[in-house]
């Protein structure tokens, strides 16, 4: 059987370490030259294969590649681009299947969170219609930890560590000056839907007391009394109160704490803005000095601090993706399975696209405390080996060494626009 080429592509936001799980792909693709061709990738994502612009990866050097595993960011470029349902809009995917036979491509291995797993299924579904199947692999990814079927996502490790490393860190700040300073500080992270990089931030205490001293979850409706009265009493009682925050957190009506009136590509609201509304509301109420920190983009590159658990698992998807292509798999996405026993150990597993897309995994109830401010023992356990070990990247001249792409584009064979 002759060989085929592969599409590889990344979606969504980026994180730490999807880099590395590019690396796993393209390295293993080209372990198994004699049964794949070359490794395209999109140029931003699936907008890349829609505008039949790709870039040849044969084109890097192994150096080059073998760099991937400690760069942050999209070294290939995502995308927010959804894909409209094959009843609304089939032209985009049969533009899809078109390009990917003009370049002789059998592989599709698609690097996102939710919604590329609906991607890589109906690209899968479809070209097996059009006489030209497709073998999709879905590659697990997003800082927010919220797929289905799969323990952890790549991606949530580093930013989990980011945040209790940073909360800690902030919260000797304010400790340090609370006497004549600030009395509050609240940080704001990601998490739309699910609190786990919320939950997170509570690594950074070793001993009941220590901050954080609430976190606000999406799963758990805001009630403005309640949180105002352990503020006060937190701030009596140890002299400052470190707050942590999710973007997502809401209002008992299911209306965002704050948010805006705006939408993404993917239709999502855009968030953003608890902490300065937190802020404002302890002013106002309490009378407290504050200082609030937005993580934003900081937590999900910040490479330099990720975890090595998470850089391990994000390499081990991308390899696992090709090798489950090359043994005639279709229509899955590689999960991560914790094994039972008190050591963390944890092995490779797949699922079905079709049990997986547009599927949220949230915060179990018995992660969170029964007053709604704090995480469990259980999941504490959870988290904790998911922000283990060390991993730095090379440094020269005390600043972070990164892969520099050439970037060659794949020349153009169909050669007509596409607009999106």
């Amino acid at each position: 059987m002759p060989k085929k080429n592969a599409f590889y592509a990344q979606s969504g936001g980026v994180t730490a370490v999807i880099n590395a799980s590019a690396c796993g792909v393209i390295e293993t693709a080209r372990k198994h030259s004699d049964q794949i061709g070359k490794v395209y990738a999109g140029h931003n994502g699936i907008i890349g294969a829609l505008r039949e612009d790709m870039i040849d990866t044969s084109q890097e050097s192994a150096e080059t590649i073998a760099a991937l595993r400690h760069t942050p960011a999209g070294a290939f470029g995502s995308c927010r681009y959804k894909l409209k349902s094959l009843e609304e809009n089939r032209a985009e995917y049969e533009r899809l299947i078109e390009v990917f036979k003009a370049h002789d491509i059998g592989y599709f291995f698609y690097n996102g969170g939710g919604d590329s797993a609906d991607t890589c299924l109906k690209v899968s579904q479809l070209s097996e219609k059009m006489g030209y199947p497709i073998q999709a692999i879905h590659i697990p990814k997003t800082v927010d930890n919220d797929l289905p079927f799969t323990d952890n996502c790549p991606g949530f490790g580093s930013v989990a560590k980011y945040v209790a490393v940073s909360t800690k860190e902030a919260s000797l700040d304010v400790a340090s000056m609370c006497e004549s300073s600030t009395k509050v500080f609240i940080l704001e992270v990601m998490g739309r839907h699910a609190g786990w990089i919320a939950a997170a931030s509570a690594l950074a205490a070793e001993e009941a007391g220590d901050p954080p001293h609430i976190i606000l979850f999406p799963e758990v409706p805001f009630h403005e009394q309640d949180f105002l009265a352990r503020v006060e009493q937190t701030v009596k009682e140890q002299g400052y109160c470190v707050i942590v925050a999710s973007e997502g957190a809401q209002n008992p009506d299911g209306a965002l704490i704050a948010g805006s009136v705006t939408t993404d590509a993917f239709g999502h609201q855009q968030l953003g803005g608890v902490a300065p509304t937190l802020a404002a509301l302890i002013k106002h109420e309490l009378g407290y000095k504050y200082h609030w920190a937005l993580a934003d983009y900081l937590q999900r590159s910040a490479r330099h601090i990720a975890s090595a658990t998470d850089v391990e698992q994000a390499y081990a998807v991308g390899k696992a993706a090709v090798e489950y292509a090359l043994a005639g798999k279709n229509s899955v996405m590689v999960t991560i399975e914790r094994c039972a026993g008190e050591d963390y150990q944890w092995k490779l597993g797949e699922a079905p696209l079709e049990k997986v897309a547009n599927i949220e995994k949230k915060m179990p109830s018995d992660f969170i405390t029964r007053d709604g401010f704090g995480i469990t023992q259980l999941a504490r356990d959870y988290l904790a080996p998911l922000i283990a070990g060390e991993d730095y990247p090379p440094y020269r001249n005390g600043i972070p060494q990164y892969a520099k792409l050439n970037k060659v584009a794949v020349e153009k064979t169909l050669n007509t626009p596409f607009d999106i």
